[in-house]
């Protein structure tokens, strides 16, 4: 993705464009702007819950009472910003954003909008560990988002010209130094490149040498010819329909979402 549309999709111009992407760039007081351009429209109200779902993302989210005096006094502080829901008896939104200060706060989330330099920062405030120090879950999410390799050497040869901290420096890792006594741990961290998922279409053919074959029209016609007779093959097979019980029943789908707040 060029650097021109990237910055195209994180501009906003309604609170109904927010998504999961840009949500990461913009601020407490741009969501409120946003809001209240948009809440007096007729349609707005379904759209609410959706939204608050992709805020909680990047901020913390609590609904209060404004006719709470000491509600008002915590969330009307200057420290988050507040608008109101379209339903007013639900009350105030007051949202703030959620700052990673420690290795825990990591989630499979957030963990994408990070850069390795702040990685290592974090690394670094867990107690002076180093690696293995942090738990395996997190570990597993920073490794879902980061290439991570350690090294451990005596300090004297950390920086031997040659070695593997100046290999890993020119293949674009960042590098936090942990010093253990005599001993120096290296944990280089580089940010992985996303990857693009391909398609695949099931009715591709390919030769011998991994070519795909071109289809042709009378293909195709061969292919509706072969699939008439299958549907003909299916009617006139008694057990399609003795195999259909009709008082079978149909479960309703139901829809996973975020737990609310109220």
């Amino acid at each position: 993705m060029s650097k021109e549309k990237k910055e195209k999709e994180m501009l906003l111009e309604s609170i109904l464009d927010l998504n999961s992407n840009n949500v990461w760039n913009i601020t407490e007081d741009e969501i409120a702007r946003l809001w209240n351009e948009e809440r007096t429209e007729e349609s707005f109200a379904s759209s609410e819950e959706k939204l608050l779902n992709v805020i909680r993302l990047s901020f913390e989210v609590v609904h209060y009472n404004p006719a709470d005096e000491r509600e008002r006094r915590k969330y009307e502080n200057g420290e988050w910003a507040t608008f109101a829901r379209v339903n007013e008896r639900k009350g105030m939104v007051a949202v703030r954003r959620k700052y990673i200060k420690r290795i825990t706060d990591l989630s499979y989330e957030n963990v994408k909008h990070i850069t390795a330099s702040t990685l290592l920062e974090l690394i670094d405030r867990n107690f002076g560990g180093g690696w293995d120090s942090i738990p395996l879950s997190i570990k597993d999410i920073i490794e879902s988002c980061f290439d991570v390799s350690t090294t451990q050497l005596p300090t004297s040869r950390i920086h031997v010209a040659g070695g593997t901290m100046e290999r890993k420096l020119a293949q674009g890792f960042e590098v936090l130094e942990v010093a253990k006594g005599t001993w120096t741990e290296a944990i280089f961290a580089k940010k992985k490149e996303p990857v693009q998922k391909l398609r695949c279409n099931a009715d591709s053919r390919y030769d011998e040498n991994g070519n795909l074959i071109q289809r042709t029209d009378d293909d195709e016609e061969l292919d509706d010819d072969k699939s008439m007779m299958d549907d003909e093959d299916t009617i006139n097979d008694d057990t399609f329909y003795s195999s259909y019980a009709s008082e079978a029943e149909v479960k309703k789908e139901t829809e996973e979402g975020f737990p609310m707040e109220e």
